[in-house]
């Protein structure tokens, strides 16, 4: 193990890249990176990352915005959920840790929306504890280095993975050392065409030695996206500078916490299912009879075929749950990359 430690450490040291949340140890700023990370590339993370902490530099300022600020920040990167359980666990450290991230590895996993890798992130790279960390490049190294050959996501192969990661990581610069086995899982250890020759851990890799780099890690069986028809609802008042949409806000959806567009699923071809919409949605309108645009949208599990409708005059109450927005207010409100396409294709 401590040649394996060696090496990488050595390798990271002259290889990994330069990117912003590896210039600070500070511990709410790698929180953010880290919840950002994930299943999100690294390019498209970092602008995001950059804007965020301008806006929001320390746990106090993030626990005193309101979850539209915050939500507006994020519109673009998906997965919305992470964004509203970082705000509530950084609202819970301002409570109960006077805005200070604690260094206790327990109360860090007990925060909301911190699981085992969050924490141990923190921990190794913020306050040097030694913690392990497992994510889909570590899963992929380690696989790979000692021939575990049973599916990921499989109870047996997270346990296995969690083990060999927990035995490996050192006790002098633990942060390094796990940031260089995510560092080697990114940019060597990759999922296709891997780079064998320029692996610092190549004479350790049981994989590489029985011929198995390109079958391991064993992948978890995939399901086929549902497909799903949907109608939306572009529901307007007022034209040109003065115009503006209705938008909805629930609780329950995919988006949840986000503003979106009254939507709902296509049994007919004419405006019937968005009439539909838009009574569900408690807005008057004079609605065209014909769809003005399609959209398909593939969001992780689901393939949408999305018919778009415009709809003039439109009237209701303004409620928590339902608002009037200009058109040039939409960037600083918390609304999904689908609302935005569907939008694009009303307005373009």
């Amino acid at each position: 193990m401590a040649a394996i430690r060696k090496k990488l450490l050595g390798w990271y040291d002259e290889a990994a890249r330069d990117l912003p949340w590896r210039r600070t140890r500070d511990p709410y700023a790698i929180w953010v990176s880290e919840i950002m990370l994930q299943q999100t590339r690294v390019d498209t993370v970092i602008p995001y990352y950059e804007r965020f902490l301008t806006s929001f530099p320390n746990p106090r300022a993030l626990a005193d915005a309101d979850e539209d600020a915050v939500l507006s920040h994020w519109s673009g990167l998906g997965y919305y959920r992470r964004a509203r359980l970082l705000h509530a666990g950084v609202r819970e450290v301002v409570a109960q840790y006077d805005g200070e991230v604690p260094e206790d590895a327990e109360a860090r996993r007990a925060l909301p929306g911190v699981g085992p890798y969050t924490a141990g992130a923190i921990g190794s790279i913020a306050f040097e504890k030694e913690e392990p960390i497992v994510d889909g490049n570590v899963t992929r190294v380690l696989a790979r280095l000692f021939r575990i050959d049973t599916p990921v996501g499989a109870s047996v192969t997270s346990k296995r993975v969690w083990e060999e990661a927990a035995r490996l990581v050192p006790g002098v610069r633990p942060g390094a050392f796990n940031q260089a086995l995510m560092e080697l899982g990114a940019t060597v250890c990759t999922p296709k065409q891997p780079k064998c020759e320029s692996c610092p851990l190549l004479d350790d890799c049981l994989a590489r030695a029985h011929g198995e780099v390109d079958t391991l890690p064993v992948p978890r069986p995939r399901k086929s996206p549902t497909q799903v028809k949907l109608a939306a609802v572009v529901a307007t008042q007022g034209r040109g500078r003065d115009q503006r949409v209705w938008l909805l806000r629930s609780e329950q959806s995919l988006f949840a916490g986000l503003w979106g567009l009254p939507m709902t699923p296509r049994s007919r071809f004419d405006a019937h299912d968005a009439r539909g919409a838009l009574r569900d949605a408690g807005i008057s309108a004079s609605l065209g009879r014909e769809s003005i645009g399609r959209l398909d949208h593939l969001l992780s599990h689901r393939r949408m075929q999305i018919d778009v409708f415009r709809a003039t005059a439109a009237k209701a109450e303004s409620s928590e749950t339902r608002r009037l927005f200009r058109l040039d207010e939409l960037g600083s409100v918390g609304i999904s990359t689908l609302t935005q396409k569907l939008l694009s294709v009303a307005f373009s």
